[in-house]
């Protein structure tokens, strides 16, 4: 039996070993252009959310939702977070598929995270994606507020629908009852 877990520690001590020297020997690619496999992916979505699971402090946010928060908070949006993530165009960013892993064009694709989640995304920035702390830049106010919008951008009031029309000649996106998305893929 001591034969048998020192050869399972020997075998793990080796795996190890060898994943260590293919990672700095330059054998593991770290260009942004290239798609990254499958597994990497999975592994980094994975620790993504569990890091915030257990990291994110489960809070509310302390700004209503109302029409002037809201627009306000598009403009915090349109102002910082549109040249990564996509403008109010309904078009995705030119250069957020440039980033390894890709940015995600939250108009396009709405988030359905939790609205603690996201807040701690925009506050704590995540590592090795590019995604900046905003708390460095933005006030707690600011960072609620673009929060609160990207959390209601399918389900915005007719106000701030309006607003996003005049300023940007499109229809936000709507989610339906059947949660498909509406008014920007047709």
């Amino acid at each position: 039996m001591r034969n048998f877990i020192l050869g399972v520690i020997i075998t793990l001590l080796l795996l190890f070993l060898g994943g260590l020297a293919i990672a700095t020997l330059g054998f593991l690619p770290t260009t942004a252009d290239s798609t990254p496999p499958k597994m990497e992916r999975r592994l980094a979505m994975s620790a993504m959310d569990a890091s915030m699971e257990r990291h994110a402090p489960r809070v509310t946010s302390p700004v209503p939702p109302t029409d002037d928060n809201l627009i306000d908070g598009m403009k915090i949006y349109t102002m910082n977070c549109a040249g990564c993530h996509g403008n109010l165009d309904n078009k995705p960013s030119p250069f957020g598929g440039s980033f390894y892993p890709p940015v995600p064009q939250l108009i396009i694709h709405p988030m359905d995270d939790p609205e603690w989640h996201i807040y701690y995304a925009v506050r704590t920035g995540i590592r090795y994606t590019g995604m900046p702390a905003w708390n460095k830049t933005l006030t707690e106010q600011e960072m609620w507020k673009v929060t609160t919008f990207l959390t209601r951008i399918e389900k915005l009031p007719p106000a701030v629908q309006d607003y996003w029309k005049k300023s940007f000649a499109v229809a936000p996106p709507v989610a339906s009852p059947d949660g498909e998305e509406h008014g920007h893929h047709q």
